[in-house]
C-alpha cells in the first residue's frame, strides 16, 4: 500500500481514528520483514538455550518481542504509518515510540547477551569484537549518546530536513532507522542488561535521564508556540477538509512534551528498581563472603586449638607413663620371701 500522503489532494482520506490503525496495514515492507526476522532469531536463541537446559527469563522475551518489536510494528506497519506524513501529531507518536519506547524494551530484552550465550567459536568471537570495538565504545559512551539523542529532533524540525523527509520516502525511512539506532545507543548503556564497556554507576545514569527531560519540554513547547508550520505548506496542500494543520501541530508539540516527561519518569523508575536489585544482590554477595570468611576463621581456630591441645598432651602423657611403668615393672617382679626362712 502506498503512503496516503502520496495522494496529496485526496479529499476522501478519512479522519484518523483508532479504527484506522487496524484497518490499514503495510505488511509487505522491509520494516515488516526485519521485525519478523528479529523476532524469529530471538525466539530461536531462547529455544536453543532451553533445549540444553539453560534458563532465560520470560520477562526478557516479553520485553524484546512484545514491548520492543511490537511497539515498533504498531507504528510502522499499521495505520499509524499510513498517516505519518498526513498528520504531524501521528508522526510525533511514531517519533516517540521509535526513539524512546521501542529502544527501552529492546534494551531490557538483552539480545546481545542471548546471542553470546547461544553462539560458539568464530561467530561469538566476532560479536565480542564488535561489542568491545573502539567504534562501539565511543558511540555508547553516555555523553556522546546523550548528545546524539538530544540533537536529533532539533536538527530534524528546525532545518529543512523535515520537509525533505515528507517529500522523499527513502529519506523518511532512513530517519526512522536513525531515530531507532540513536535511541538504542542512549538507552542501552542506561537500562540495558547486555555487557557494555561504558556502563556508568546508577547515580550517573539517573542524572543523565533527568537532564534529558528539559530538552523534550523545550522542544514540545517551542513546536506548540511556532506560528509557522513544520514542513511549510505540505500539510495545507493536502486539502483535507477535516484537518487543521495549526491545531494538529499544537497537539504534536503537546505529545512530545507530555510523552517525553512520562517516558523519562518511567525510565527513572526502572533505573531505581534496577539500582535496588543490584544493591540487594551486592548485599547478598557480601553476606555470603562474610559467612565464608567466618567459617574459615572458625575452622582455622578449631584446627589451631586442636594442635595446641595435642602439643600440651604429649609431655604430660610421657611423664605419667614413666612412674607407672616403673611401678608396674616393680610390682611385676616382687621379691618373694624364702619359704625355708625362719
Amino acid at each position: 500500500m502506498a503512503s496516503l500522503a502520496d495522494a496529496g489532494g485526496d479529499t476522501e482520506l478519512p479522519p484518523f481514528s483508532a479504527s484506522a490503525i487496524f484497518s490499514h496495514f503495510h505488511l509487505v515492507s522491509l520494516v515488516a520483514v526485519g521485525l519478523l526476522v528479529s523476532a524469529a532469531l530471538y525466539l530461536y536463541g531462547v529455544q536453543r538455550l532451553r533445549q540444553r537446559g539453560d534458563h532465560w527469563p520470560a520477562g526478557r522475551i516479553v520485553a524484546f518481542v512484545g514491548g520492543g518489536l511490537g511497539s515498533i510494528a504498531l507504528v510502522s506497519v499499521t495505520g499509524i504509518e499510513a498517516y505519518d506524513t498526513t498528520l504531524i501529531s501521528v508522526h510525533m507518536v511514531q517519533h516517540m515510540v521509535l526513539t524512546m519506547i521501542g529502544p527501552i524494551f529492546l534494551a531490557l530484552g538483552a539480545p546481545t547477551t542471548l546471542a553470546l550465550r547461544v553462539m560458539h567459536g568464530r561467530p561469538r568471537r566476532a560479536l565480542l569484537a564488535v561489542v568491545h570495538s573502539r567504534y562501539v565504545k565511543v558511540l555508547t559512551f553516555p555523553l556522546v549518546a546523550f548528545g546524539l539523542f538530544i540533537a536529533n529532533p532539533f536538527i530534524l524540525y528546525f532545518t529543512g530536513l523535515y520537509r525533505q523527509t515528507l517529500e522523499h520516502a527513502w529519506l523518511h525511512e532512513f530517519v526512522h532507522l536513525h531515530f531507532m539506532v540513536t535511541g538504542c545507543l542512549f538507552f542501552w548503556p542506561l537500562l540495558g542488561l547486555d555487557p557494555l564497556q561504558n556502563r556508568w554507576p546508577y547515580p550517573g545514569r539517573a542524572l543523565l535521564m533527568v537532564l534529558s527531560v528539559p530538552f523534550h519540554t523545550v522542544l514540545g513547547l517551542t513546536i506548540m508556540q511556532m506560528p509557522e508550520l513544520l514542513g511549510g505548506d505540505w500539510y495545507p496542500n493536502l486539502h483535507l477538509s477535516w484537518l487543521d494543520p495549526h491545531s494538529d501541530q499544537i497537539t504534536a508539540g503537546g505529545i512530545l512534551w507530555a510523552g517525553g516527561e512520562v517516558v523519562s519518569v518511567t525510565m527513572l523508575g526502572i533505573l531505581v528498581m534496577q539500582w535496588i536489585r543490584q544493591s540487594e544482590r551486592e548485599a547478598r554477595r557480601i553476606d555470603r563472603a562474610l559467612d565464608r570468611a567466618e567459617l574459615e576463621e572458625a575452622a582455622a581456630a578449631a584446627a589451631e586449638a586442636g594442635s595446641a591441645a595435642g602439643a600440651a598432651a604429649g609431655p604430660s602423657a610421657g611423664a605419667s607413663t614413666g612412674p607407672s611403668a616403673a611401678k608396674i615393672t616393680s610390682s611385676a617382679n616382687p621379691t618373694r620371701p624364702d619359704p625355708d626362712a625362719g
